[in-house]
């Protein structure tokens, strides 16, 4: 695999073309590889609310690397070493939950950038070998060579975004529509096309666009995804693995009794 394959993601990310991605949450290697070999152009490994963990990214990262597509790891709450470790292991990208500030940003990208944006650690042993780079190469394009995505899900990171847009470090956001969801009706419903959440969305879009920050955002389904690519969203999932192999089941199941 080589420096420019890790480097997909940022290369492509906010170009002009949308993205989509899988979503995996099941933390088995081979269901991440069979997904990268669909038409997705990154797999995102789910360590907050999916079961994916260490052991299982590491895996997985190498079927989705195998697919030629670049991996984004979903940290969990508040776990930024755990991005430093993601990114080490051959992530080209991370996501991070609840970034309510800008405070919260930059302790993002302090753990997932070096110097002088950040202070990640050294140790990328897996991903220079993905790479193929030498040692200093690396350290010159690590900071451009991976995604920094900060996820916006509560009113404070809404009140806060241009805040946490403008933090150095923090490549774009992600908005989390279900905790949006809750989060705008005080606890009243968790609906992700309900009318306030595009609302939301449409801020954050021309936010990120002021910033010059990629915007970014999960969704249920192919529908609403290719309605916020039209609206100009940079990179879209389209569902997880597991609504995928339950609408499988269910249209397959449907055929047999409509024979």
């Amino acid at each position: 695999m080589s420096a420019s394959s890790v480097a997909s993601l940022a290369q492509r990310l906010g170009k002009g073309t949308p993205l989509i991605t899988a979503w995996t949450g099941i933390p088995d290697p081979l269901l991440v590889g069979i997904l990268a070999r669909e038409a997705f152009d990154a797999v995102v490994l789910d360590m907050q609310h999916g079961a994916q963990d260490i052991s299982t990214i590491i895996p997985s990262i190498a079927q989705v690397a195998l697919a030629g597509k670049p991996a984004i790891v979903r940290i969990p709450v508040g776990q930024f070493e755990t991005a430093s470790r993601a990114l080490d292991l051959g992530a080209s990208g991370i996501i991070a939950p609840m970034i309510n500030s800008a405070a919260d940003a930059r302790q993002l990208a302090a753990f997932t950038k070096f110097p002088p944006l950040g202070e990640r650690s050294w140790g990328p042993a897996v991903t220079l070998n993905m790479t193929q780079q030498q040692p200093s190469d690396y350290l010159k394009e690590a900071n451009k060579m991976h995604v920094t995505i900060a996820m916006v899900e509560t009113r404070e990171a809404l009140a806060a975004l241009d805040d946490i847009l403008s933090v150095d470090g923090i490549d774009g956001v992600l908005v989390g529509p279900s905790d949006l969801s809750i989060a705008l009706s005080n606890g009243g419903h968790v609906d992700q096309t309900h009318a306030d959440v595009f609302s939301a969305l449409d801020h954050v879009l021309k936010r990120c666009r002021h910033h010059k920050k990629a915007a970014t955002v999960f969704t249920a389904s192919g529908q609403v995804a290719h309605k916020l690519a039209k609206d100009g969203f940079d990179l879209l999932s389209i569902g997880t693995d597991i609504m995928q192999l339950r609408a499988g089941a269910k249209a397959a199941i449907e055929a047999y009794h409509k024979g």
